[in-house]
């Protein structure tokens, strides 16, 4: 497995334990991130504010299907589950786009479909 991808792998495994530290070490200072026509985020601070986001409980529940990585582009196709603090699940797949430089995520943008 590529440095590229060890990093993304280890980014999902951070919000499956909702450990802020581990996703945070993964993310370059000026990360952007975007959900297009939902949001967008940039910087760390404003990341990790959205990490324990507060219309959900507990951590998610992450399965990668499959990562493909090319010229520092590193996609993630998957599955994910997660409580709703109003009730519910959200039960989507998504599809992860990470651009990458040195080993961090410098963007991410976020496709999503509930299932």
């Amino acid at each position: 497995m590529t440095e590229n991808k060890k990093t993304v792998q280890k980014y999902m495994e951070g919000f499956m334990e909702s450990n802020h530290d581990k996703i945070l070490s993964c993310l370059s200072e000026n990360i952007l991130s975007e959900m297009p026509g939902i949001f967008q985020l940039t910087g760390k601070e404003a990341f990790d504010k959205e990490i324990e986001n507060d219309l959900f409980v507990g951590s998610p529940a992450i399965h990668i299907i499959r990562m493909v990585e090319e010229d520092n582009v590193v996609v993630a196709e998957g599955s994910v589950k997660c409580e709703m603090k109003a009730g519910g699940v959200v039960d989507a797949l998504f599809c992860d786009v990470f651009h990458m430089e040195n080993g961090k995520i410098k963007q991410l943008t976020t496709y999503q479909m509930n299932k």
